[in-house]
């Protein structure tokens, strides 16, 4: 058995090589919403479980929160 031949990549297909383009600006505004909509949410828990009595899984949901704020930050302003 000979192996097949490796396919030779297409014009239009994307390359490991670094052919990133930038996200539209609609793009990276809706994906910074459901980062905050996700980081309100992770917010929430943390601050019902500290009220609750259970700090572990208040700090856990504090970095949560901080965490999604980070890389929807990151999402927007790099794109």
């Amino acid at each position: 058995m000979t192996p097949s031949p490796e396919p030779t990549p297409s014009p239009e297909a994307p390359t490991r090589d670094g052919d990133h383009r930038p996200r539209p600006l609609l793009e990276r505004l809706g994906l910074a919403l459901v980062a905050l909509v996700l980081a309100a949410m992770f917010a929430f828990v943390g601050i019902a479980s500290f009220l609750g009595g259970e700090p572990f899984l208040g700090v856990m949901g504090v970095i949560g929160c901080l965490m999604v704020l980070w890389v929807g930050s990151l999402t927007l302003f790099r794109g």
